[in-house]
């Protein structure tokens, strides 16, 4: 077995990924900065007894932490929308250069093996075809049209409607917020890093993940810990548009078992990258519903709409599930309202969330 260091490894996805690893049978040091904003406490109590625990940033790391090191899973992020474009310094430093300075420290160390947490955000806008012009790539939606109600984006030759479809891993990255403009840039960074070291790397685009011990509502918060907070002070959950945007909603534990798969995944010289879901899309009215079905208040549907959003974005399962093995065994039914009276950490927020 390996011993492998987690980046971020005291945060939600992190912490999880790090008892799975353990479970495995695998040697885990956890690194992360515990910001105060989401560690106030300094280590999480939930955090795995078992791993050995380094509290630094990643953009201050020495090849020297990396001593005995066999792989790195590296979870270290700003996540979310952010609040404005002012947060763009915070997510480049964090995500790109934090990332850059991983790599530079595990070429010198000669740590063979990287795992990237990525996201389904760098797809921007999913797969769709036209009944006339097949597969098309719609442009950014307009804010008139969303003022207007008119959410599903057209086709950009005709402007007929568009039908979804999933997105397989070798389609195009056109980012569409600053967040996940830094997810592309680590995506190229790590490959470069492979074809020049020879190492192996491994970028998991995740999709919505969800489960015990998300952050509460915060402006970095993933839209179920935003929902999930609102029911757990009494308010119904706030869906934007009009509740038909196709997520897929993949569990935690899910999540943290294709790290472990992805640890012996991949070729070296290169960067292969897996959609990580659930491969059960549903809206998010839908999910919504079922989120409120299990603890309180029904949710309502603003019609308010961020021009950062994309309409529906749905990453194909077929690669995780025959290259790396890796099938989703939480279904949205089971995990959603579960996830409803689930413990989240952090402290209640006094303003009303948006989702």
């Amino acid at each position: 077995m390996s011993r492998v260091l987690v980046t971020g490894g005291a945060g939600f996805i992190g912490s999880v990924v790090t008892t799975a690893l353990l479970d495995a049978g695998h040697e885990v040091v956890v690194l992360d900065a515990l910001p105060p904003d989401l560690h106030p406490g300094g280590w999480p109590d939930d955090l795995d007894a078992r791993a050995e625990r380094l509290h630094a940033d990643v953009r201050d790391l020495r090849p020297e932490a990396l001593s005995r090191v066999d792989a790195v899973v590296h979870h270290a992020a700003v996540v979310g929308q952010g609040v404005d474009l002012q947060d763009l310094p915070h997510y480049v430093s964090t995500n790109d250069l934090g990332t850059a300075v991983l790599l530079a420290a595990t070429a010198e160390a000669g740590v063979p093996r990287l795992v990237l947490a990525s996201s389904m955000v760098v797809y921007g806008e999913g797969r769709y075809t036209c009944i006339e012009h097949g597969a098309v790539r719609p442009l950014p939606r307009a804010a008139a049209d969303l003022d207007a109600g008119r959410f599903e984006p057209p086709c950009a030759v005709c402007g007929a409607a568009l039908t979804s479809a999933t997105v397989p891993e070798d389609a195009a990255l056109e980012p569409r917020s600053a967040y996940a403009a830094t997810k592309v840039a680590q995506e190229h960074l790590a490959a470069a890093w492979a074809r020049v070291s020879g190492g192996t790397a491994v970028a998991l685009r995740y999709h919505n993940v969800y489960g015990p011990g998300m952050p509460r509502d915060t402006p970095y918060a993933g839209v179920a810990a935003l929902w999930r907070s609102a029911l757990a002070a009494g308010r119904a959950p706030r869906v934007f548009e009009d509740g038909g945007q196709l997520r897929d909603f993949v569990h935690v534990c899910d999540v943290a078992r294709a790290n472990v798969l992805a640890l012996s995944a991949g070729r070296p010289g290169a960067l292969t990258s897996f959609n990580v879901a659930s491969g059960q899309p549903r809206t998010v009215l839908e999910i919504a519903r079922l989120l409120a079905d299990g603890r309180g208040p029904a949710p309502v549907v603003t019609g308010e709409y961020r021009l950062g959003d994309v309409r529906h974005v749905l990453g194909s399962a077929e690669r995780a599930r025959d290259v790396l093995g890796f099938t989703a065994r939480t279904a949205p039914e089971d995990g959603i309202p579960a996830f409803a009276r689930a413990p989240l950490r952090g402290a209640p927020a006094a303003a009303p969330p948006a989702a």
